[in-house]
């Protein structure tokens, strides 16, 4: 797959996607529900890029005229289901489709196709017609690949279609995100801050403002930073808090979690126990940020309980 074109394959490791209002289905509109199998188009390529970085995506590229889609897409479709949401499966019709074909190099003698997206990079998996006890060998080595780049999410699978054959209604945007999405849009980041704090004032236990609070607050921090200067500024001053807290959001901002996490526990533990506060709190803020179920939060966690007791 090395000739797959880097530009419909950059996805937004660095958050910056927050810039772009939410569109119905994605992610941060409706939550993580949403069908495990689904038909995927050119306009919805860089929402699937996106969920990459959450769980492992399977792309199946087929034509109509291809004989091993009859036996290749039930079992697809079959063992994704049965991953319970720890998995996706995207169909692509690649002679709709000409800017997914371009992106994966693929033409149409060469489908069926099977390649994977873990954190918007592709992984190639099989392009032939392939036995039940195959595909879930390959995809469980596929999730074991994912959980090793720390894509180790999942989503709450929802039914593809209603009983009458048509897409459900998606749930609406609560105001309060709403104008939180197009304060981002236009780079108003105070007001979307304030936006998502009324949010959880209405409702404490709202995970979403709460991560979008997060994510807005980062953006404000890591907003026209040079890396090579605070990297270089933390390596000279190893305990000022604010130098690793400036080196940490960046690495966050870049997608190096752990890397994050392991800076602010080793800050953590070699300051004096008055001075640990502020390291916990932004911990604990970038702990909600990633996710609470996140692997890499989880291990996180369990280091900071044991430097605390």
């Amino acid at each position: 797959m090395s000739d797959v074109n880097p530009a419909m394959m950059r996805g937004a490791v660095d958050l910056s996607s927050l810039r772009n209002r939410p569109e119905p289905g994605s992610p941060a509109a409706q939550a993580s529900t949403m069908p495990v199998v689904q038909h995927v188009e050119d306009a919805d390529f860089q929402r699937i890029l996106d969920l990459s970085r959450r769980v492992p995506v399977v792309v199946y590229l087929w034509t109509e005229a291809a004989e091993q889609r009859v036996q290749l897409a039930p079992v697809l479709e079959q063992v994704v289901a049965s991953a319970g949401g720890r998995l996706l499966l995207a169909e692509v019709d690649i002679a709709a489709n000409p800017q997914i074909t371009s992106a994966f190099g693929v033409t149409a003698d060469a489908a069926p196709l099977v390649v994977a997206l873990v954190a918007g990079q592709p992984v190639p998996l099989f392009n032939d017609a392939a036995q039940e006890a195959q595909v879930v060998q390959v995809l469980g080595q596929l999730l074991q690949v994912a959980q090793q780049q720390g894509v180790s999410g999942a989503i709450t699978p929802a039914a593809a279609e209603s009983a009458d054959g048509e897409e459900p209604a998606e749930a609406p945007i609560p105001p309060l995100h709403a104008e939180a999405y197009d304060a981002i849009e236009a780079g108003d980041y105070d007001r979307a801050v304030n936006a998502y704090e009324k949010a959880l004032a209405e409702n404490p236990k709202d995970a979403d403002a709460r991560a979008g609070l997060g994510q807005v607050k980062l953006l404000q921090r890591t907003q026209g930073v040079d890396l090579q200067a605070v990297r270089d500024a933390a390596a000279q001053h190893p305990q000022d808090v604010d130098k690793q807290f400036a080196v940490a959001d960046m690495d966050i901002a870049g997608g190096h979690v752990d890397d994050a996490f392991e800076r602010l526990l080793d800050l953590f533990a070699a300051l004096p126990s008055d001075e640990r506060t502020p390291v916990r709190e932004r911990l604990v803020e970038l702990f909600g940020l990633v996710g609470d179920d996140d692997s890499r939060v989880i291990r996180a966690r369990g280091r900071l309980a044991s430097l605390l007791f």
